[in-house]
């Protein structure tokens, strides 16, 4: 059975993430600077082609999808958009650590805290995995083999932190905008656990990606191995939820 390749790319920086704020729902262009580095990313690096391309409905989504893949007209996803921080979105940390002591509590809680008119860690993770799964049942069902999709770091330490072989923390899997992951899926797998198997980093130099971190390949072959039964062990361990929020600021 033929597999099905998403390759996951973090949005440049905008204007805010540069500064240190809470940029979720806010709409917020990319800054100028980041267009630079863009450009100088698909320039130096290789980003891969595909069948269709996708990105959150965030603008700094759509143009850093331009950017890399000049040409192509990409399709927007509902729900993949980033956590919304309700009373805290531009704010920054140290603003918020000096002036709202529920700033504190929500650092350290899980998924049950949230900031103030704004969502929790239980709700941004539901909505993500539901938006991502049903983009994953509409490539299979209409053989899109091939696709790109451009989301905030939230999302898709979310998606990998839920889905992604290895298994590994929702931290574990943040990488610097303009970078990301591809991943493998395989359609009995998937309907069996929903897993994918994360194969390399992007984007690629060379032979090969350009962050050095083999080991995130390499680990995930053994753990879709075994997963696929070449194992008697199997791993059942499941990735915490982690903090949508703090990662976002981006």
């Amino acid at each position: 059975m033929k597999s099905y390749l998403i390759h996951l790319i973090r949005h440049g920086a905008s204007a805010g993430n540069l500064q240190g704020r809470y940029i979720g729902k806010t709409d917020s262009p990319l800054a100028m600077e980041s267009v630079k580095t863009l450009a100088e990313l698909k320039q130096k690096y290789e980003y891969p082609t595909a069948d269709a391309y996708y990105c959150s409905t965030h603008a700094r989504c759509r143009d850093t999808l331009k950017i890399l893949y000049p040409g192509e007209t990409p399709l927007g996803v509902d729900g993949l958009e980033e956590c919304d921080f309700g009373d805290w979105e531009g704010k920054t940390a140290s603003q918020l650590q000096k002036t709202d002591p529920a700033f504190a509590k929500w650092m350290a809680g899980g998924e049950q805290a949230s900031p103030p008119n704004g969502e929790g860690g239980a709700a941004f993770m539901y909505r993500v995995c539901s938006a991502f799964e049903k983009l994953v049942e509409g490539l299979i069902r209409s053989h899109t083999y091939t696709s790109v999709l451009v989301i905030p770091g939230g999302v898709m330490m979310t998606i990998l932190s839920a889905y992604g072989l290895p298994k590994a923390p929702f931290y574990d899997w943040m990488c610097e905008p303009g970078f990301g992951y591809s991943l493998r899926i395989t359609p009995s797998l998937w309907m069996r656990g929903m897993v994918a198997e994360v194969y390399e980093t992007l984007p690629r130099q060379g032979d090969g990606p350009a962050q050095a971190d083999h080991t995130v390949i390499d680990l995930a072959r053994e753990a879709a191995d075994r997963a696929y039964g070449k194992h008697e062990e199997e791993s059942h361990e499941e990735s915490p939820q982690g903090d949508p929020g703090e990662a976002s600021q981006e």
